[in-house]
């Protein structure tokens, strides 16, 4: 089904811009949960070698930084925000063989740590203690990515504890357990990966099973708006929330486990609403659904997933009837868990389970406008949007700079950044910085036009 383009590379052109301005990427994917930075005056290319290092947290704050994790980073008001696994270390007393005695580490546990560094310099601001260990599975370490609005932090333990943070010293306010409190359950592997969505005064998690599919609770207190209940539903997913509307229902929209997949409920009363499980793999359903108006795309990797294009119809009782308009076989299309990014009438991302083949898809028509082999890195890559440009991240580390235009592939750039961990968290983009995140470690580099 691919029509298979040639890759065009650019030579390392500077443009002359300096118009750079800070928007504050204040949740997993940015502010609109679309991966799209509305930054200007960035690189057209990069340095052979890649872009100028301006920090290493782990140099700068001469211990592990931020804890093991594959976690994203939330940046507002100059200070990034990640949460990350960290082991307690402590002296004990043993004998060896020869019945010597000495001391030995051990490991005392593990816990969750929130962190709030400065974005400038890197330096370490607070951090606090916000859960139990993670669940581990591949990767290792937290998934969540911290949600900030006003003066408040909202972030979720892959145990599924969900915590409210002061932002100014990492203080918490109220925590939930959604396993607990909400009968929760997270199939396969990982834990709980959801960054909460924070909609006016509630924030909106989906703990997962029947009687749970989705809460909202009162972002002040935590107490309950109301519980979502889904006719089926063998857990929740590894994606995020996204709002829509189609007619005049609004709704929240997000990729659950095989039996439900996709599902919507209503935004003010929690109303179950409709669900498509024709993409859903019964291991790990992890892309963040997009969504324009009353269509909805979503996409999984694994054996059984793929891809398709919903549209959302009112039934003038309050119900809504999904109306596929396309499908895509997992061979055909299927994102893994990098995330995916429309921009006007296409749709950018990586194609294939551990794979990320760059693609192009015209999202109205499903018609490929461009869709190489292999792009410069090693399994599935993690892509986001800035000026004119798309930024992608693979599982080998790589970083590539490909133009965003449905004319062709064309790879501008491309480095592998000195970072230990694989390359799943997402990058971010703020003040003209690019921020990578690795095991225990976050690099900044300058992507401000000369």
């Amino acid at each position: 089904m691919f029509r298979l383009a040639q890759a065009a590379f650019a030579g390392l052109v500077f443009v002359s811009v300096t118009m750079v301005h800070a928007d504050d990427w204040t949740q997993w994917r940015g502010p609109q949960r679309n991966a799209i930075s509305t930054e200007k005056g960035l690189l057209t290319a990069w340095p052979k070698g890649g872009p100028t290092l301006l920090w290493d947290s782990k140099k700068v704050n001469k211990e592990p930084s931020v804890g093991l994790g594959l976690s994203s980073l939330a940046i507002v008001g100059g200070k990034i925000y990640t949460i990350g696994d960290v082991a307690k270390v402590i002296e004990v007393d043993f004998k060896d063989k020869a019945g010597k005695a000495g001391k030995k580490k051990a490991n005392k546990g593990i816990s969750v740590e929130m962190y709030c560094l400065d974005a400038e310099s890197g330096k370490e601001i607070w951090k606090t203690v916000i859960g139990p260990p993670s669940n581990g599975g591949p990767g290792g370490g937290t998934r969540s990515t911290p949600t900030i609005d006003g003066d408040r932090a909202y972030v979720l333990t892959t145990q599924g504890k969900l915590v409210c943070l002061k932002i100014a010293d990492g203080a918490i306010l109220w925590s939930k357990e959604l396993a607990k409190d909400f009968g929760g359950k997270v199939p396969g592997f990982g834990g709980y990966s959801e960054s909460p969505f924070i909609d006016g005064d509630k924030v909106v998690v989906a703990p997962g099973g029947k009687k749970a599919c989705m809460v909202a609770l009162n972002k002040l207190t935590g107490d309950t708006y109301w519980i979502s209940e889904a006719p089926i539903n063998d857990g929740t997913g590894h994606g995020s929330i996204v709002k829509t509307e189609a007619g005049d229902v609004k709704m929240y929209i997000i990729l659950a486990h095989k039996q439900l997949g996709l599902f919507g409920v209503d935004a003010e009363t929690g109303k179950f609403l409709w669900n498509y499980n024709k993409i859903a793999n019964g291991t790990s359903n992890a892309p963040t659904a997009l969504v324009k108006g009353e269509y909805v795309f979503g996409s999984t990797g694994y054996g059984d997933g793929g891809s398709a294009l919903l549209k959302l119809v009112p039934s003038g009782t309050g119900g809504i009837k999904v109306e596929e308009q396309y499908y895509f076989k997992n061979k055909e299309l299927q994102n893994h868990h990098g995330g995916m990014v429309m921009l006007g009438d296409h749709i950018y991302g990586g194609h294939g389970h551990n794979q990320g083949f760059p693609f192009c898809l015209d999202w109205k028509t499903g018609k490929f406008a461009w869709a190489p082999e292999r792009g410069v890195g090693g399994g599935s890559a993690a892509v986001m949007y800035a000026d004119g440009h798309l930024y992608f991240r693979y599982e080998s580390g790589d970083m590539a700079l490909i133009e965003a235009t449905p004319k062709g592939y064309t790879l501008k750039s491309s480095f592998r950044p000195q970072i230990a961990g694989n390359g799943w968290p997402h990058p971010v983009i703020y003040n003209g910085k690019l921020y990578l995140r690795g095991n225990d470690q976050i690099l900044c580099y300058d992507i401000r036009a000369k």
